[in-house]
């Protein structure tokens, strides 16, 4: 741990195995996990099928320069591709990369039609990436601080605002870029109707509507892409953590007349597309088909926001369950902290988003039983609060 640059606030735990929902840790302590690798996860730990895929590929081909073809690469663009509408898939390897691609791919779009837009508008409480450019794009300060300059070109609205965000659009606007729920935000939900409105807008003005579907993609939210949930298409489309089901992959998609914006030598990846994330992708969009593991999600998320319901009957902490699928939030009345100390004492781990909001995040095929035992374990803790008043008595 000394070699290691400490840009991250550790739990005390060290995770060295998984199998299905639950993971274990040097001792051998076993947890039942809700984080999934934050949404990456997709079908938990060790799933047959992912291992398969993976191992096969590593001992056909691990790596190809995207110099030449690659059959893996073409066949996943052509899945992606065929499930969202949209057209042409470029290939990196994260959704910092993938929202980057689209935002570079927004102003190459302007700039091929002789057009001077390159303004990039986002919501506040967003998050798009730890990139100087996706940074800036995200709609949280605290993020951004200490590395000024910041690149130009950015504005912020607030979510579900879409007088704000009419305002907002002018001559030099080139595209909108929203999560249509933001996960590390708090879990605010983009409305359906904001959602078509500004479908609507962008097609009235002639620019951009690209969705960042980075953590809300591959499923997350009940449909294979969140945006669906709205009846609605984007321009641009950005795909990460579970698209590889914890191999890392991102994915930039896009319409036939903005792709054409990206020629050879207008952007690139080394890694990205690389054979063995692409087996690891289409694995997991597989599996998600064979298992229907859309269905499932629609049914675990109904039964935990049941259980949650209750808890803020229950417990004056609880106050409102945000979310959909099985990107869940609980917004409660003070810092959740103790609480995710308190469940990780009784063998559950959850995350925040947000100082005062409880995430939940666990994979995709997720059973009744083991939701069971999450909330079980989650209203135990609340109990405890409540009964000593102190979230720092929750562990004893």
């Amino acid at each position: 741990m000394n070699n290691v640059m400490q840009t991250y606030a550790r739990f005390p735990l060290t995770i060295v195995n998984g199998e299905g929902a639950y993971v274990f840790d040097n001792d051998g302590n076993k947890y039942l996990d809700f984080v999934a690798g934050i949404a990456v996860n997709t079908l938990g730990h060790g799933h047959p099928a992912l291992v398969r895929a993976v191992s096969e590929q590593a001992a056909s081909m691990l790596h190809c320069s995207n110099l030449y073809h690659i059959p893996k690469q073409i066949e996943l663009a052509a899945k992606l591709t065929g499930l969202s509408g949209l057209d042409r898939a470029f290939f990196c390897n994260s959704g910092a990369e993938a929202n980057e691609a689209a935002i570079k791919i927004a102003r190459k779009y302007f700039h091929d039609a002789g057009s001077h837009r390159r303004t990039v508008i986002t919501a506040t409480h967003s998050f798009h990436g730890r990139l100087l450019t996706t940074l800036t794009a995200t709609g949280q300060d605290k993020v951004k601080i200490g590395f000024d300059p910041l690149p130009p070109g950015f504005q912020h609205v607030p979510l579900n605002d879409l007088g704000a965000l009419t305002d907002a659009v002018d001559e030099n606007t080139a595209a909108v870029l929203l999560e249509p729920l933001q996960g590390e935000g708090g879990v605010n939900i983009a409305d359906t109707e904001y959602l078509r409105g500004v479908r609507k807008l962008c097609d009235e003005h002639g620019i951009l509507l690209m969705l960042d579907e980075v953590q809300t993609g591959i499923g997350r939210t009940g449909k294979m892409f969140a945006f669906e949930h709205a009846g609605i298409k984007p321009d641009v489309l950005t795909l990460a953590k579970g698209l590889g089901g914890g191999v890392p992959i991102g994915a930039m998609l896009a319409s036939e007349k903005v792709a054409a914006s990206f020629g050879p030598g207008s952007h690139g990846s080394t890694f990205g597309g690389n054979p063995l994330s692409c087996a690891a992708a289409l694995a997991v969009l597989d599996t998600i088909e064979k298992e229907d593991l859309l269905n499932n999600v629609a049914e675990q998320s109904a039964r935990i926001k049941i259980r949650l319901e209750v808890m803020v009957e229950k417990f004056s902490i609880a106050k409102a369950v945000r979310g959909s699928g099985l990107l869940l939030g609980l917004a409660c009345s003070e810092a959740v902290a103790p609480i995710i100390e308190g469940c990780r004492s009784k063998g559950l781990l959850l995350l925040v988003a947000g100082p005062n909001v409880l995430r939940f995040l666990p994979a995709l095929n997720i059973q009744a039983d083991e939701v069971d035992q999450a909330m079980r374990i989650l209203e135990e803790v609340f109990a405890v609060i409540e009964a000593s008043g102190a979230g720092s008595e929750v562990t004893k």
